[in-house]
Protein backbone atom coordinates (compact mmCIF):
# COMPACT_ATOMS: atom_id res chain seq x y z
CA UNK A 1 0.00 0.00 0.00
CA UNK A 2 1.50 3.34 -1.04
CA UNK A 3 1.22 6.48 1.01
CA UNK A 4 1.25 9.95 -0.50
CA UNK A 5 3.63 12.25 1.33
CA UNK A 6 2.55 15.86 1.52
CA UNK A 7 5.38 18.39 1.48
CA UNK A 8 5.42 20.43 4.66
CA UNK A 9 6.26 24.11 4.68
CA UNK A 10 9.59 25.23 6.04
CA UNK A 11 11.21 28.47 7.15
CA UNK A 12 10.97 30.01 3.67
CA UNK A 13 7.21 29.51 3.48
CA UNK A 14 6.58 30.90 6.96
CA UNK A 15 8.76 33.88 6.10
CA UNK A 16 6.71 34.29 2.93
CA UNK A 17 3.55 34.26 5.03
CA UNK A 18 4.91 37.17 7.06
CA UNK A 19 5.48 39.08 3.80
CA UNK A 20 1.97 38.23 2.56
CA UNK A 21 0.51 39.47 5.84
CA UNK A 22 1.86 42.99 5.27
CA UNK A 23 -0.49 44.03 2.43
CA UNK A 24 -3.32 42.26 4.23
CA UNK A 25 -2.79 44.43 7.33
CA UNK A 26 -2.58 47.47 5.05
CA UNK A 27 -5.90 46.73 3.34
CA UNK A 28 -7.61 46.19 6.67
CA UNK A 29 -6.22 49.46 7.98
CA UNK A 30 -7.40 51.30 4.87
CA UNK A 31 -10.98 50.25 5.65
CA UNK A 32 -11.12 52.38 8.82
CA UNK A 33 -8.35 54.96 8.75
CA UNK A 34 -9.94 57.35 6.22
CA UNK A 35 -12.97 57.94 8.46
CA UNK A 36 -10.69 59.84 10.83
CA UNK A 37 -9.04 61.86 8.06
CA UNK A 38 -12.32 62.99 6.51
CA UNK A 39 -12.86 66.17 8.61
CA UNK A 40 -9.40 67.62 7.92
CA UNK A 41 -9.55 66.42 4.31
CA UNK A 42 -12.90 68.18 3.83
CA UNK A 43 -11.51 71.38 5.33
CA UNK A 44 -8.57 71.35 2.91
CA UNK A 45 -10.16 70.20 -0.37
CA UNK A 46 -13.70 71.56 0.19
CA UNK A 47 -15.50 68.65 -1.53
CA UNK A 48 -19.22 68.80 -2.20
CA UNK A 49 -21.49 66.34 -0.44
CA UNK A 50 -21.51 64.08 -3.50
CA UNK A 51 -17.73 64.28 -3.88
CA UNK A 52 -17.30 63.42 -0.20
CA UNK A 53 -19.37 60.26 -0.66
CA UNK A 54 -17.34 59.22 -3.69
CA UNK A 55 -14.07 59.81 -1.84
CA UNK A 56 -15.27 57.28 0.73
CA UNK A 57 -16.99 54.83 -1.64
CA UNK A 58 -14.86 54.74 -4.81
CA UNK A 59 -12.30 52.42 -3.19
CA UNK A 60 -14.90 49.92 -1.97
CA UNK A 61 -16.83 49.93 -5.26
CA UNK A 62 -13.78 49.15 -7.38
CA UNK A 63 -12.16 46.62 -5.05
CA UNK A 64 -15.42 44.65 -4.90
CA UNK A 65 -15.94 44.93 -8.65
CA UNK A 66 -12.50 43.68 -9.66
CA UNK A 67 -11.90 40.88 -7.11
CA UNK A 68 -13.17 38.10 -9.39
CA UNK A 69 -11.28 39.45 -12.39
CA UNK A 70 -7.99 39.80 -10.53
CA UNK A 71 -8.30 36.39 -8.91
CA UNK A 72 -8.54 34.73 -12.32
CA UNK A 73 -5.92 37.03 -13.86
CA UNK A 74 -3.43 35.92 -11.20
CA UNK A 75 -4.09 32.29 -12.07
CA UNK A 76 -3.18 33.08 -15.68
CA UNK A 77 -0.22 35.49 -15.55
CA UNK A 78 1.26 34.38 -12.23
CA UNK A 79 0.03 35.12 -8.72
CA UNK A 80 3.32 36.51 -7.42
CA UNK A 81 3.69 38.69 -10.52
CA UNK A 82 0.20 40.12 -10.05
CA UNK A 83 0.82 40.65 -6.33
CA UNK A 84 4.03 42.58 -6.97
CA UNK A 85 2.49 44.65 -9.76
CA UNK A 86 -0.50 45.44 -7.53
CA UNK A 87 1.71 46.37 -4.58
CA UNK A 88 3.81 48.70 -6.73
CA UNK A 89 0.67 50.33 -8.15
CA UNK A 90 -0.86 50.64 -4.69
CA UNK A 91 2.25 52.40 -3.36
CA UNK A 92 2.50 54.81 -6.31
CA UNK A 93 -1.19 55.72 -6.30
CA UNK A 94 -1.09 56.19 -2.51
CA UNK A 95 1.53 58.91 -3.00
CA UNK A 96 -0.71 60.58 -5.60
CA UNK A 97 -3.67 60.36 -3.21
CA UNK A 98 -1.65 61.88 -0.35
CA UNK A 99 -0.89 65.00 -2.36
CA UNK A 100 -4.12 65.28 -4.34
CA UNK A 101 -4.77 68.98 -4.97
CA UNK A 102 -8.50 68.59 -5.54
CA UNK A 103 -11.43 66.40 -4.57
CA UNK A 104 -11.86 65.12 -8.15
CA UNK A 105 -8.27 63.89 -8.35
CA UNK A 106 -8.58 62.25 -4.94
CA UNK A 107 -11.67 60.38 -6.16
CA UNK A 108 -9.70 59.14 -9.18
CA UNK A 109 -6.84 58.08 -6.90
CA UNK A 110 -9.22 56.24 -4.57
CA UNK A 111 -10.74 54.39 -7.53
CA UNK A 112 -7.25 53.39 -8.73
CA UNK A 113 -6.41 52.22 -5.21
CA UNK A 114 -9.49 50.00 -5.33
CA UNK A 115 -8.35 48.36 -8.56
CA UNK A 116 -4.83 47.87 -7.19
CA UNK A 117 -6.20 46.60 -3.89
CA UNK A 118 -8.27 43.99 -5.74
CA UNK A 119 -5.00 42.37 -6.88
CA UNK A 120 -3.70 41.95 -3.33
CA UNK A 121 -6.29 39.99 -1.35
CA UNK A 122 -6.97 37.07 -3.75
CA UNK A 123 -3.27 36.92 -4.67
CA UNK A 124 -2.14 36.61 -1.05
CA UNK A 125 -4.75 33.99 -0.21
CA UNK A 126 -4.15 31.95 -3.36
CA UNK A 127 -0.38 31.99 -2.80
CA UNK A 128 -0.92 30.69 0.72
CA UNK A 129 -2.79 27.71 -0.73
CA UNK A 130 0.24 26.99 -2.96
CA UNK A 131 2.88 27.48 -0.26
CA UNK A 132 1.16 25.34 2.38
CA UNK A 133 0.24 21.99 0.85
CA UNK A 134 -0.16 20.36 4.26
CA UNK A 135 -3.79 20.87 5.27
CA UNK A 136 -3.04 21.57 8.92
CA UNK A 137 -0.34 24.11 8.12
CA UNK A 138 -2.54 25.75 5.49
CA UNK A 139 -5.38 26.17 7.99
CA UNK A 140 -3.06 27.80 10.50
CA UNK A 141 -1.57 30.04 7.79
CA UNK A 142 -5.04 31.17 6.68
CA UNK A 143 -5.82 31.90 10.33
CA UNK A 144 -2.79 34.19 10.47
CA UNK A 145 -3.88 35.79 7.18
CA UNK A 146 -7.43 36.41 8.42
CA UNK A 147 -6.10 37.87 11.65
CA UNK A 148 -3.80 40.23 9.73
CA UNK A 149 -6.72 41.83 7.93
CA UNK A 150 -8.70 42.18 11.15
CA UNK A 151 -5.63 43.55 12.92
CA UNK A 152 -5.38 46.26 10.28
CA UNK A 153 -9.03 47.20 10.82
CA UNK A 154 -8.47 47.42 14.58
CA UNK A 155 -5.29 49.50 14.17
CA UNK A 156 -6.92 51.96 11.78
CA UNK A 157 -8.42 54.33 14.38
CA UNK A 158 -5.30 54.25 16.56
CA UNK A 159 -2.69 54.66 13.82
CA UNK A 160 -4.85 57.19 11.99
CA UNK A 161 -5.34 59.23 15.14
CA UNK A 162 -1.60 59.34 15.83
CA UNK A 163 -0.76 60.27 12.23
CA UNK A 164 -3.35 63.04 12.13
CA UNK A 165 -2.10 64.44 15.43
CA UNK A 166 1.31 65.06 13.85
CA UNK A 167 0.81 65.34 10.08
CA UNK A 168 -1.70 66.38 7.41
CA UNK A 169 -4.58 64.21 6.17
CA UNK A 170 -2.61 62.80 3.26
CA UNK A 171 -0.14 61.11 5.61
CA UNK A 172 -2.57 58.23 6.21
CA UNK A 173 -2.14 57.18 2.56
CA UNK A 174 1.67 57.09 2.85
CA UNK A 175 1.49 54.10 5.20
CA UNK A 176 1.27 51.98 2.04
CA UNK A 177 4.67 53.05 0.70
CA UNK A 178 7.01 51.20 3.11
CA UNK A 179 4.75 48.13 2.93
CA UNK A 180 5.00 48.10 -0.87
CA UNK A 181 8.79 48.52 -0.76
CA UNK A 182 9.29 45.64 1.71
CA UNK A 183 7.00 43.36 -0.30
CA UNK A 184 8.74 44.12 -3.60
CA UNK A 185 12.15 43.42 -2.05
CA UNK A 186 11.22 40.24 -0.16
CA UNK A 187 8.69 38.56 -2.46
CA UNK A 188 11.15 37.17 -5.07
CA UNK A 189 13.17 35.42 -2.36
CA UNK A 190 10.38 34.11 -0.13
CA UNK A 191 7.27 33.68 -2.29
CA UNK A 192 7.15 31.12 -5.12
CA UNK A 193 5.48 31.90 -8.43
CA UNK A 194 2.41 29.98 -9.55
CA UNK A 195 0.16 30.08 -12.59
CA UNK A 196 -2.57 27.70 -13.69
CA UNK A 197 -1.25 24.95 -16.03
CA UNK A 198 -4.03 25.49 -18.59
CA UNK A 199 -5.73 28.70 -19.62
CA UNK A 200 -7.82 29.66 -22.61
CA UNK A 201 -8.50 33.19 -23.87
CA UNK A 202 -9.22 35.77 -21.19
CA UNK A 203 -12.97 36.42 -20.96
CA UNK A 204 -13.21 40.20 -21.40
CA UNK A 205 -16.98 40.04 -21.84
CA UNK A 206 -17.16 38.11 -18.58
CA UNK A 207 -15.16 40.88 -16.89
CA UNK A 208 -17.68 43.45 -18.10
CA UNK A 209 -20.62 41.31 -16.97
CA UNK A 210 -19.07 40.72 -13.53
CA UNK A 211 -18.60 44.46 -13.06
CA UNK A 212 -22.17 45.14 -14.17
CA UNK A 213 -23.38 42.51 -11.70
CA UNK A 214 -21.35 43.54 -8.65
CA UNK A 215 -21.16 47.35 -8.92
CA UNK A 216 -24.94 48.00 -9.07
CA UNK A 217 -25.50 45.66 -6.11
CA UNK A 218 -22.82 47.42 -4.04
CA UNK A 219 -24.31 50.78 -5.03
CA UNK A 220 -27.81 49.59 -4.08
CA UNK A 221 -26.58 48.43 -0.68
CA UNK A 222 -24.87 51.74 0.06
CA UNK A 223 -27.82 53.80 -1.21
CA UNK A 224 -30.21 51.71 0.87
CA UNK A 225 -28.12 52.59 3.92
CA UNK A 226 -28.46 56.29 3.16
CA UNK A 227 -31.92 56.70 1.60
CA UNK A 228 -33.84 53.50 2.29
CA UNK A 229 -35.65 51.32 -0.27
CA UNK A 230 -36.43 53.94 -2.92
CA UNK A 231 -36.83 53.54 -6.68
CA UNK A 232 -33.16 54.00 -7.72
CA UNK A 233 -32.07 51.52 -5.05
CA UNK A 234 -34.47 48.87 -6.30
CA UNK A 235 -33.55 49.56 -9.94
CA UNK A 236 -29.82 49.18 -9.21
CA UNK A 237 -30.40 45.94 -7.31
CA UNK A 238 -32.50 44.47 -10.12
CA UNK A 239 -29.94 45.57 -12.71
CA UNK A 240 -27.16 43.85 -10.78
CA UNK A 241 -29.17 40.65 -10.35
CA UNK A 242 -30.00 40.61 -14.08
CA UNK A 243 -26.37 40.92 -15.11
CA UNK A 244 -25.41 38.33 -12.46
CA UNK A 245 -27.75 35.82 -14.17
CA UNK A 246 -26.15 36.59 -17.53
CA UNK A 247 -22.66 36.27 -16.02
CA UNK A 248 -23.39 32.88 -14.42
CA UNK A 249 -24.97 31.51 -17.61
CA UNK A 250 -21.96 32.60 -19.66
CA UNK A 251 -19.46 31.15 -17.19
CA UNK A 252 -21.25 27.81 -17.28
CA UNK A 253 -20.69 27.56 -21.06
CA UNK A 254 -16.99 28.50 -21.16
CA UNK A 255 -14.08 26.05 -21.02
CA UNK A 256 -11.89 28.61 -19.17
CA UNK A 257 -14.30 30.81 -17.20
CA UNK A 258 -13.53 33.70 -14.88
CA UNK A 259 -15.53 31.87 -12.20
CA UNK A 260 -15.97 28.12 -12.38
CA UNK A 261 -19.61 27.82 -11.35
CA UNK A 262 -19.10 24.06 -10.94
CA UNK A 263 -17.38 24.86 -7.65
CA UNK A 264 -20.82 25.59 -6.20
CA UNK A 265 -21.77 21.95 -6.68
CA UNK A 266 -19.43 21.20 -3.78
CA UNK A 267 -21.62 21.37 -0.67
CA UNK A 268 -18.74 22.43 1.57
CA UNK A 269 -17.74 25.27 -0.78
CA UNK A 270 -21.29 26.65 -0.97
CA UNK A 271 -21.95 26.25 2.76
CA UNK A 272 -18.69 27.94 3.74
CA UNK A 273 -19.42 30.87 1.41
CA UNK A 274 -22.87 31.22 3.00
CA UNK A 275 -21.36 31.25 6.49
CA UNK A 276 -18.90 33.96 5.45
CA UNK A 277 -21.58 36.10 3.79
CA UNK A 278 -24.19 35.95 6.56
CA UNK A 279 -21.65 36.01 9.37
CA UNK A 280 -20.01 39.17 8.05
CA UNK A 281 -23.40 40.92 7.85
CA UNK A 282 -23.65 40.94 11.65
CA UNK A 283 -20.02 41.94 12.07
CA UNK A 284 -20.30 44.85 9.61
CA UNK A 285 -23.38 46.25 11.32
CA UNK A 286 -22.07 45.82 14.86
CA UNK A 287 -18.70 47.37 13.96
CA UNK A 288 -20.46 50.49 12.69
CA UNK A 289 -22.85 50.78 15.64
CA UNK A 290 -20.27 50.08 18.37
CA UNK A 291 -17.91 52.66 16.88
CA UNK A 292 -20.72 55.21 16.96
CA UNK A 293 -21.66 54.29 20.52
CA UNK A 294 -18.12 54.70 21.79
CA UNK A 295 -17.66 58.10 20.13
CA UNK A 296 -21.12 59.68 20.29
CA UNK A 297 -22.70 58.09 23.38
CA UNK A 298 -19.59 57.64 25.51
CA UNK A 299 -17.88 60.73 24.07
CA UNK A 300 -14.51 59.08 23.44
CA UNK A 301 -12.02 60.62 20.98
CA UNK A 302 -11.11 58.41 17.99
CA UNK A 303 -7.77 57.23 19.40
CA UNK A 304 -9.28 56.19 22.73
CA UNK A 305 -12.22 54.51 20.98
CA UNK A 306 -9.70 52.60 18.88
CA UNK A 307 -7.84 51.47 21.99
CA UNK A 308 -11.08 50.11 23.48
CA UNK A 309 -11.40 48.00 20.32
CA UNK A 310 -8.14 46.28 21.31
CA UNK A 311 -9.60 43.59 23.63
CA UNK A 312 -12.14 42.41 21.01
CA UNK A 313 -9.35 42.37 18.41
CA UNK A 314 -7.31 40.15 20.77
CA UNK A 315 -10.20 37.68 21.06
CA UNK A 316 -10.52 37.65 17.28
CA UNK A 317 -6.79 36.96 17.01
CA UNK A 318 -7.04 34.05 19.45
CA UNK A 319 -10.03 32.59 17.57
CA UNK A 320 -8.40 32.94 14.15
CA UNK A 321 -5.20 31.23 15.32
CA UNK A 322 -6.80 28.79 17.75
CA UNK A 323 -9.77 27.55 15.72
CA UNK A 324 -7.63 25.77 13.06
CA UNK A 325 -5.70 24.06 15.88
CA UNK A 326 -8.91 22.95 17.59
CA UNK A 327 -10.31 21.82 14.23
CA UNK A 328 -7.51 19.23 14.04
CA UNK A 329 -9.40 17.25 16.69
CA UNK A 330 -12.95 18.64 16.46
CA UNK A 331 -14.81 18.84 13.11
CA UNK A 332 -14.70 22.39 11.67
CA UNK A 333 -18.51 22.55 11.48
CA UNK A 334 -18.73 22.07 15.24
CA UNK A 335 -16.00 24.67 15.89
CA UNK A 336 -17.77 27.22 13.67
CA UNK A 337 -21.13 26.43 15.26
CA UNK A 338 -19.74 26.79 18.78
CA UNK A 339 -18.02 30.13 18.14
CA UNK A 340 -21.13 31.45 16.38
CA UNK A 341 -23.11 30.44 19.46
CA UNK A 342 -20.74 32.57 21.53
CA UNK A 343 -21.24 35.39 19.03
CA UNK A 344 -24.98 35.01 19.57
CA UNK A 345 -24.37 35.62 23.28
CA UNK A 346 -22.31 38.69 22.35
CA UNK A 347 -25.08 40.09 20.16
CA UNK A 348 -27.58 39.41 22.95
CA UNK A 349 -25.44 41.39 25.41
CA UNK A 350 -25.34 44.30 22.95
CA UNK A 351 -29.12 44.03 22.55
CA UNK A 352 -29.47 44.60 26.31
CA UNK A 353 -26.99 47.48 26.68
CA UNK A 354 -28.40 50.71 28.10
CA UNK A 355 -27.03 54.17 27.36
CA UNK A 356 -25.99 54.50 31.01
CA UNK A 357 -24.24 51.10 31.29
CA UNK A 358 -20.84 52.38 30.28
CA UNK A 359 -18.17 50.89 28.05
CA UNK A 360 -17.48 47.46 29.60
CA UNK A 361 -20.72 45.69 28.53
CA UNK A 362 -20.31 46.91 24.94
CA UNK A 363 -16.68 45.82 24.72
CA UNK A 364 -17.53 42.43 26.26
CA UNK A 365 -20.38 41.80 23.84
CA UNK A 366 -18.39 42.99 20.85
CA UNK A 367 -15.48 40.79 21.95
CA UNK A 368 -17.70 37.70 21.73
CA UNK A 369 -18.91 38.84 18.30
CA UNK A 370 -15.30 39.17 17.16
CA UNK A 371 -14.56 35.71 18.58
CA UNK A 372 -16.98 34.25 16.06
CA UNK A 373 -15.52 36.44 13.30
CA UNK A 374 -12.04 35.04 13.89
CA UNK A 375 -13.25 31.47 13.61
CA UNK A 376 -15.44 31.88 10.52
CA UNK A 377 -12.83 34.03 8.75
CA UNK A 378 -10.13 31.38 9.30
CA UNK A 379 -12.08 28.14 8.95
CA UNK A 380 -14.65 29.41 6.43
CA UNK A 381 -11.94 30.75 4.14
CA UNK A 382 -9.92 27.55 4.53
CA UNK A 383 -12.94 25.42 3.61
CA UNK A 384 -13.62 27.57 0.51
CA UNK A 385 -10.01 27.46 -0.72
CA UNK A 386 -9.53 23.81 0.25
CA UNK A 387 -12.61 22.73 -1.69
CA UNK A 388 -11.20 24.17 -4.95
CA UNK A 389 -8.48 22.50 -7.09
CA UNK A 390 -5.08 24.22 -7.08
CA UNK A 391 -5.55 25.79 -10.52
CA UNK A 392 -8.79 27.41 -9.31
CA UNK A 393 -7.40 28.74 -6.02
CA UNK A 394 -7.29 32.32 -7.28
CA UNK A 395 -10.90 32.20 -8.42
CA UNK A 396 -12.02 30.57 -5.15
CA UNK A 397 -10.04 33.09 -3.10
CA UNK A 398 -11.59 35.97 -5.02
CA UNK A 399 -15.06 34.51 -4.44
CA UNK A 400 -14.35 34.27 -0.72
CA UNK A 401 -13.22 37.89 -0.62
CA UNK A 402 -16.19 39.06 -2.68
CA UNK A 403 -18.81 37.55 -0.37
CA UNK A 404 -17.00 38.98 2.66
CA UNK A 405 -16.96 42.46 1.10
CA UNK A 406 -20.67 42.15 0.30
CA UNK A 407 -21.40 40.83 3.80
CA UNK A 408 -19.74 43.81 5.46
CA UNK A 409 -21.53 46.23 3.10
CA UNK A 410 -24.89 44.54 3.71
CA UNK A 411 -24.32 44.66 7.46
CA UNK A 412 -23.65 48.39 7.41
CA UNK A 413 -26.65 48.99 5.15
CA UNK A 414 -29.27 46.72 6.67
CA UNK A 415 -28.41 46.85 10.39
CA UNK A 416 -27.32 50.49 10.18
CA UNK A 417 -30.59 51.42 8.49
CA UNK A 418 -32.59 49.45 11.06
CA UNK A 419 -30.87 51.25 13.94
CA UNK A 420 -31.38 54.62 12.23
CA UNK A 421 -35.08 53.91 11.66
CA UNK A 422 -35.58 53.13 15.35
CA UNK A 423 -33.69 56.29 16.33
CA UNK A 424 -35.83 58.47 14.05
CA UNK A 425 -38.99 56.88 15.40
CA UNK A 426 -38.11 57.34 19.07
CA UNK A 427 -36.31 60.66 19.22
CA UNK A 428 -38.56 63.61 20.01
CA UNK A 429 -37.79 67.20 19.08
CA UNK A 430 -38.36 69.88 21.73
CA UNK A 431 -40.75 72.70 20.88
CA UNK A 432 -39.44 75.91 19.38
CA UNK A 433 -36.42 74.40 17.62
CA UNK A 434 -35.67 75.75 14.10
CA UNK A 435 -36.81 73.26 11.45
CA UNK A 436 -33.38 72.91 9.86
CA UNK A 437 -31.83 72.06 13.27
CA UNK A 438 -34.63 69.62 14.04
CA UNK A 439 -34.08 67.91 10.69
CA UNK A 440 -30.35 67.39 11.34
CA UNK A 441 -30.79 66.32 14.97
CA UNK A 442 -33.64 63.96 14.12
CA UNK A 443 -31.72 62.24 11.32
CA UNK A 444 -28.90 60.61 13.32
CA UNK A 445 -27.08 60.71 16.64
CA UNK A 446 -24.13 62.40 14.93
CA UNK A 447 -26.51 65.18 13.89
CA UNK A 448 -27.90 65.35 17.42
CA UNK A 449 -24.41 65.78 18.89
CA UNK A 450 -23.57 68.53 16.41
CA UNK A 451 -26.88 70.29 17.22
CA UNK A 452 -26.64 69.94 21.01
CA UNK A 453 -25.97 73.66 21.50
CA UNK A 454 -29.46 74.46 20.18
CA UNK A 455 -31.18 71.97 22.45
CA UNK A 456 -32.37 72.27 26.05
CA UNK A 457 -30.36 70.69 28.87
CA UNK A 458 -30.78 66.93 29.06
CA UNK A 459 -32.14 66.48 25.53
CA UNK A 460 -28.89 64.96 24.24
CA UNK A 461 -29.23 62.17 26.83
CA UNK A 462 -32.66 61.43 25.36
CA UNK A 463 -31.12 61.25 21.86
CA UNK A 464 -28.41 58.89 23.13
CA UNK A 465 -31.08 56.62 24.61
CA UNK A 466 -32.94 56.60 21.28
CA UNK A 467 -29.75 55.70 19.42
CA UNK A 468 -28.96 52.95 21.92
CA UNK A 469 -32.47 51.55 21.39
CA UNK A 470 -31.71 51.45 17.67
CA UNK A 471 -28.53 49.50 18.33
CA UNK A 472 -30.43 47.12 20.64
CA UNK A 473 -32.95 46.38 17.91
CA UNK A 474 -30.28 45.82 15.26
CA UNK A 475 -28.29 43.54 17.56
CA UNK A 476 -31.43 41.52 18.35
CA UNK A 477 -31.78 40.85 14.63
CA UNK A 478 -28.08 39.98 14.40
CA UNK A 479 -28.38 37.59 17.38
CA UNK A 480 -31.25 35.78 15.66
CA UNK A 481 -29.26 35.40 12.44
CA UNK A 482 -26.14 34.22 14.30
CA UNK A 483 -28.13 31.59 16.19
CA UNK A 484 -29.71 30.25 12.98
CA UNK A 485 -26.31 30.28 11.28
CA UNK A 486 -24.78 28.37 14.21
CA UNK A 487 -27.39 25.62 13.89
CA UNK A 488 -27.03 25.45 10.11
CA UNK A 489 -23.24 25.23 10.40
CA UNK A 490 -23.50 22.25 12.72
CA UNK A 491 -25.94 20.52 10.35
CA UNK A 492 -24.63 21.39 6.88
CA UNK A 493 -20.91 21.08 7.70
CA UNK A 494 -21.24 17.98 9.87
CA UNK A 495 -19.68 15.74 7.21
CA UNK A 496 -16.46 17.77 7.02
CA UNK A 497 -13.72 15.84 8.80
CA UNK A 498 -11.11 17.21 11.17
CA UNK A 499 -8.37 19.24 9.52
CA UNK A 500 -5.52 17.02 8.36
CA UNK A 501 -7.16 13.90 9.69
CA UNK A 502 -6.32 11.96 6.54
CA UNK A 503 -2.78 13.28 6.19
CA UNK A 504 -0.17 10.67 7.17
CA UNK A 505 2.75 11.44 9.43
CA UNK A 506 6.18 11.25 7.86
CA UNK A 507 9.79 11.76 8.71
CA UNK A 508 11.92 14.72 7.77
CA UNK A 509 9.74 17.49 9.19
CA UNK A 510 11.43 20.72 10.07
CA UNK A 511 11.84 20.66 13.91
CA UNK A 512 10.40 24.13 14.39
CA UNK A 513 7.41 23.31 12.22
CA UNK A 514 6.88 20.00 13.99
CA UNK A 515 6.74 21.86 17.29
CA UNK A 516 4.30 24.37 15.82
CA UNK A 517 2.04 21.64 14.47
CA UNK A 518 1.95 20.00 17.88
CA UNK A 519 0.55 23.10 19.59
Amino acid sequence: MSTTTVRRAGAREWGGLAVLSLPTVLLGLDVTVLYLALPSLAEDLRPSGTQELWIMDAYGFLIAGFLLTMGTLGDRIGRRRLLMAGAAAFGIVSVLAAWSPSADLLIVARAALGIAGATLMPSTLALISNMFADQRQRSLAIGVWATSFALGMALGPVVGGVMLDHFWWGSVFLLAVPVAIVLLMAAPALIPEYRAPRSGPFDLLGVALSLMAILPVVYAVKRFAEDGPDGPTLAAALLGVGFAVLFVRRQGRLASPLLDVRLFADRTFSAALSVLLIGLVGVGGSMLLITQQLQFVEGLPPVEAGLWMGPPALLMFLAAIGSPLVARRVPPGIVVAATLALSTVGYALLALVDASDGIAPMVTGFGLVYLGLGAIAALGTDLVVGAAPAEKAGSASAMSETVQELGLALGVAVLGSLATAVYRDRVEMPAGIPSEVAEVAGDSLAGAVSSAQWMPAGWLDHAKEAATSGMNTAMTAAATCALVLSILSAVVLRRVGVIGGDVPQHDGDDPAETALSDV
